[in-house]
Protein backbone atom coordinates (compact mmCIF):
# COMPACT_ATOMS: atom_id res chain seq x y z
CA UNK A 1 0.00 0.00 0.00
CA UNK A 2 2.80 2.63 0.37
CA UNK A 3 5.50 0.85 -2.19
CA UNK A 4 5.32 2.94 -4.89
CA UNK A 5 6.54 1.34 -8.28
CA UNK A 6 9.05 4.08 -9.98
CA UNK A 7 10.38 3.86 -13.52
CA UNK A 8 14.00 4.58 -14.21
CA UNK A 9 16.09 5.53 -16.91
CA UNK A 10 19.46 7.18 -18.12
CA UNK A 11 19.77 10.12 -19.35
CA UNK A 12 21.41 9.69 -22.82
CA UNK A 13 22.40 13.02 -22.86
CA UNK A 14 23.66 13.28 -19.01
CA UNK A 15 24.10 10.19 -17.98
CA UNK A 16 22.28 10.56 -14.84
CA UNK A 17 19.37 8.11 -13.59
CA UNK A 18 16.06 9.71 -13.47
CA UNK A 19 13.33 7.85 -11.40
CA UNK A 20 9.52 8.60 -12.09
CA UNK A 21 6.76 7.67 -10.01
CA UNK A 22 4.06 5.95 -11.80
CA UNK A 23 1.33 6.59 -9.09
CA UNK A 24 1.82 10.21 -8.35
CA UNK A 25 2.41 12.27 -11.59
CA UNK A 26 5.33 15.13 -11.82
CA UNK A 27 7.39 13.79 -8.91
CA UNK A 28 10.98 12.50 -9.84
CA UNK A 29 14.57 12.38 -8.30
CA UNK A 30 17.70 11.91 -10.05
CA UNK A 31 21.10 10.17 -9.40
CA UNK A 32 24.83 9.29 -10.80
CA UNK A 33 23.35 5.57 -10.35
CA UNK A 34 19.91 4.07 -9.99
CA UNK A 35 20.93 3.37 -6.76
CA UNK A 36 21.48 7.19 -5.68
CA UNK A 37 18.31 8.49 -7.81
CA UNK A 38 16.09 5.37 -5.54
CA UNK A 39 17.65 6.72 -2.75
CA UNK A 40 17.10 10.47 -3.59
CA UNK A 41 13.57 9.39 -4.71
CA UNK A 42 12.06 8.60 -1.08
CA UNK A 43 12.83 12.32 -0.19
CA UNK A 44 11.14 13.63 -2.76
CA UNK A 45 8.06 11.42 -2.42
CA UNK A 46 8.11 13.08 1.13
CA UNK A 47 8.31 16.33 -0.31
CA UNK A 48 5.49 15.94 -2.47
CA UNK A 49 3.14 14.29 -0.01
CA UNK A 50 4.23 17.32 2.39
CA UNK A 51 2.88 19.56 -1.07
CA UNK A 52 -0.49 17.75 -1.25
CA UNK A 53 -1.50 17.69 2.39
CA UNK A 54 -1.11 21.22 2.70
CA UNK A 55 -3.66 21.56 -0.35
CA UNK A 56 -6.01 18.93 1.00
CA UNK A 57 -5.78 16.64 -1.55
CA UNK A 58 -5.66 13.04 -0.53
CA UNK A 59 -2.47 11.13 -1.17
CA UNK A 60 -2.48 8.56 -3.75
CA UNK A 61 -2.32 4.93 -2.63
CA UNK A 62 0.46 2.65 -4.52
CA UNK A 63 -0.13 0.64 -7.16
CA UNK A 64 0.90 -3.09 -6.94
CA UNK A 65 4.64 -3.16 -8.26
CA UNK A 66 4.39 -5.60 -11.21
CA UNK A 67 8.00 -6.36 -11.20
CA UNK A 68 8.87 -3.12 -11.21
CA UNK A 69 11.58 -1.10 -8.85
CA UNK A 70 10.32 0.52 -5.88
CA UNK A 71 10.37 3.24 -3.36
CA UNK A 72 8.50 2.02 -0.24
CA UNK A 73 7.39 4.96 2.74
CA UNK A 74 8.96 4.55 6.17
CA UNK A 75 6.67 3.01 9.13
CA UNK A 76 6.52 6.26 10.14
CA UNK A 77 5.36 8.09 7.09
CA UNK A 78 3.34 5.34 6.00
CA UNK A 79 1.47 5.40 9.37
CA UNK A 80 0.95 9.40 8.77
CA UNK A 81 0.22 9.25 5.04
CA UNK A 82 -2.85 6.86 6.31
CA UNK A 83 -3.79 8.82 9.11
CA UNK A 84 -4.20 12.04 7.06
CA UNK A 85 -5.78 9.88 4.41
CA UNK A 86 -8.16 8.33 6.94
CA UNK A 87 -8.91 11.64 8.27
CA UNK A 88 -9.93 13.00 4.75
CA UNK A 89 -12.11 9.98 4.18
CA UNK A 90 -13.95 10.66 6.91
CA UNK A 91 -14.16 13.79 7.21
CA UNK A 92 -12.77 14.03 10.67
CA UNK A 93 -11.44 17.54 11.53
CA UNK A 94 -8.12 18.03 13.64
CA UNK A 95 -9.77 19.40 16.57
CA UNK A 96 -12.18 16.05 16.22
CA UNK A 97 -9.46 13.90 16.58
CA UNK A 98 -7.85 16.11 19.34
CA UNK A 99 -11.08 15.71 21.13
CA UNK A 100 -11.13 11.86 20.80
CA UNK A 101 -7.28 11.34 21.75
CA UNK A 102 -7.75 14.10 24.87
CA UNK A 103 -4.86 15.95 23.50
CA UNK A 104 -4.25 19.63 22.20
CA UNK A 105 -4.56 20.59 19.08
CA UNK A 106 -1.68 20.78 17.89
CA UNK A 107 -0.46 17.66 18.73
CA UNK A 108 -2.66 16.66 16.22
CA UNK A 109 -0.45 18.58 13.99
CA UNK A 110 2.35 17.28 15.07
CA UNK A 111 0.76 13.13 14.20
CA UNK A 112 0.59 14.56 10.69
CA UNK A 113 3.95 16.28 10.28
CA UNK A 114 6.38 13.96 7.96
CA UNK A 115 9.08 15.74 9.38
CA UNK A 116 8.40 15.62 13.12
CA UNK A 117 9.35 12.21 14.67
CA UNK A 118 5.92 10.91 16.02
CA UNK A 119 5.87 7.99 18.02
CA UNK A 120 4.13 5.42 16.30
CA UNK A 121 1.81 3.85 18.53
CA UNK A 122 0.52 7.31 19.48
CA UNK A 123 -0.63 7.18 15.31
CA UNK A 124 -1.89 3.17 15.88
CA UNK A 125 -4.09 5.33 18.21
CA UNK A 126 -5.48 7.84 16.09
CA UNK A 127 -6.17 5.55 13.39
CA UNK A 128 -7.99 3.27 15.29
CA UNK A 129 -10.20 5.67 16.42
CA UNK A 130 -11.08 6.43 13.09
CA UNK A 131 -11.90 2.29 12.52
CA UNK A 132 -8.24 1.81 11.00
CA UNK A 133 -5.38 -0.73 11.77
CA UNK A 134 -2.04 0.05 10.50
CA UNK A 135 -0.33 -3.16 9.55
CA UNK A 136 3.14 -4.12 8.75
CA UNK A 137 4.42 -6.53 6.26
CA UNK A 138 8.15 -7.36 5.52
CA UNK A 139 9.20 -8.07 2.00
Amino acid sequence: MFYYPVAIEQDTETGQFIVEFIDVPAVYSVGESGEEALLNAADALETAFFYLMQERKPIPVASPLNSKPGVALSVLIAGKVALYNAMLATGTRKADLARKLNIAPTLVDRLLSLKHKSRIEQIETALALLDKHLLVDVN
